[in-house]
């Protein structure tokens, strides 16, 4: 049976690029979807009952794996240059752990008062005023230890290799993170 099946299949296979060029203009993808054609017919060829039509059995394997191809496309997304996957990936949870652990670290080596201040005024959201208040200084000495805070900060989160803070942002931090 391999031997006329093989035969048959040669024979028809001039037919069956044809077929294939009605769905695919493009000459390359036409003889790709021959070639899928073919392997698959190789691949099941014990299920081709001998004495019926080769060339339709070869059409319906031929359209059956055109349609699939056309549905596995709309799945698809091109992304030649890499941009949408890299917009999809997410950065590994161990680096904000580990800033986290850097963070915690350096705010540990803050003098009390700068910690605390910073802590008031970033962390919990009060104002200077509303933090002089609950110190018990002046709004001008909380500015101040924020200030100094906040650089001292910078410098201890860049020698660790932490996240950088810039000792200008007035962003407040958030009290989970400290």
């Amino acid at each position: 049976m391999n031997d006329g099946f093989k035969e048959a299949l040669l024979a028809a296979m001039p037919a069956v690029r044809g077929f294939a060029r009605t769905f695919e203009r493009n000459g390359p993808k036409a003889d790709d979807l021959v070639q899928e054609a073919m392997v698959k017919a190789w691949a099941n060829r014990e299920k081709f009952q001998p004495g019926t039509n080769m060339k339709a059995w070869l059409f319906t394997i031929l359209r059956n794996a055109y349609i699939s191809q056309t549905r596995k496309r709309r799945r698809e997304v091109e992304d030649a240059d890499g941009a949408l996957t890299g917009s999809l990936s997410e950065a590994g949870r161990q680096q904000g752990h580990m800033a986290m652990l850097d963070l915690r670290a350096a705010l540990a080596e803050l003098p009390d008062d700068q910690r605390e201040a910073l802590l008031l005024v970033g962390a919990s959201g009060f104002s200077y005023d509303e933090a002089a208040e609950i110190v018990g200084v002046a709004a001008g000495t909380i500015k101040s230890r924020v200030s100094r805070a906040r650089a001292r900060l910078a410098e201890l989160m860049d020698e660790t290799g932490g996240a950088g803070l810039d000792p200008s942002e007035t962003a407040p931090l958030r009290p989970a993170l400290c």
